[in-house]
């Protein structure tokens, strides 16, 4: 597994962009690209009219035929039955169609916030592949219509308890493809960057900084630092990752910290106090206040609410 695969264009035509159909999935798009909604939805697969990006892990799954895709500039193929994964953050657009012999094809997405994905435990070179830009497809084995349909059902169900039962079966699924492996559809493209890298495009940047952040998350974050990772000046390192997450970088670095502080509180060891402290705050009121606004409770709050 991990190795590059090729697929051959069939020799029935394949459809090509004429009218642009509505996309009925703009829901998922929180009004900043860094972090976008959880969602899933099953529709007919469509052509983009233009190229776009946002803010997940996005999963595809198609029930027959193949969808042609260009990832930054780059043509790729996605067959059916198999569950694709890429960082939507990189511009995308599906392109072409085939919706198999005789058959009406239908598409499943899930969307996967990047946010949240960055905090999934466990997923090492998976996460370093999708933040490399890299595109993987999970073994056929990993997952089937059945489960996606169910998936959907929990997702629609407005239960909580249900949607998060199905988070964590996502979080679970990750973890053991990073166990056993994947195909590989495309290789990762974004390298590390370091203060003695002359030349890097700006996502090459932000990803290095992205990285800094996660594996500093308990520490002071002040821009200078971030900044010198990727040997940039601060003003100009805080306006490239601004406009390549269309999200500043402090408000990046404290919605990590507060995925961070809700995983711990789930836990249920640590006190609010170390929770925090865990979390990168260094002042417990301003914990609350961050928590309260993201999250509509205060820690204790949600501790009691979850674990009762």
């Amino acid at each position: 597994m991990n190795e590059p695969l090729q697929y051959f264009a069939p020799s029935t035509p394949r459809r090509t962009a004429t009218a642009p159909v509505p996309r009925p999935d703009r829901q998922f798009y929180a009004q900043t690209h860094a972090f976008g909604r959880f969602g899933i939805r099953w529709f007919d697969p469509r052509i983009m009219a233009s190229e776009h990006f946002h803010g997940h892990i996005e999963i595809n799954w198609l029930t027959s035929g193949s969808m042609d895709y260009v990832i930054d500039g780059r043509p790729l193929r996605i067959p059916a039955e198999r569950l694709v994964l890429f960082w939507a953050g990189i511009p995308h657009q599906t392109t072409g169609l085939d919706p198999g012999a005789g058959t009406d094809s239908r598409q499943c997405n899930v969307y996967l916030p990047l946010d949240s994905f960055l905090h999934m435990p466990n997923l090492g070179p998976l996460t370093a592949t999708m933040m490399g830009g890299g595109v993987v497809m999970l073994p056929t084995e990993t997952i089937g219509e059945d489960t996606l349909r169910r998936w959907y059902q929990d997702y629609r169900s407005g239960d909580a308890e249900r949607t998060d039962i199905l988070k964590q079966e996502i979080a679970l699924m990750l973890r053991r493809a990073a166990v056993t492996g994947w195909d590989t559809l495309m290789e990762p493209w974004i390298e590390s960057v370091g203060a003695s890298t002359r030349t890097a495009s700006p996502l090459r940047y932000v990803v290095a900084m992205i990285r800094h952040i996660l594996e500093n998350l308990d520490e002071p974050l002040r821009a200078e630092d971030v900044a010198r990772v990727v040997g940039l000046h601060p003003n100009y390192a805080l306006n490239l990752f601004s406009d390549v997450m269309r999200v500043p970088l402090h408000k990046f670095v404290v919605r990590m910290r507060l995925i961070r502080a809700r995983a711990l509180l789930f836990e249920g060891n640590l006190s609010i106090e170390n929770v925090a402290f865990e979390s990168g705050f260094r002042a417990l009121s301003q914990f609350y206040v961050q928590f309260r606004k993201a999250y509509g409770l205060t820690p204790r709050q949600m501790r009691a609410h979850y674990l009762r």
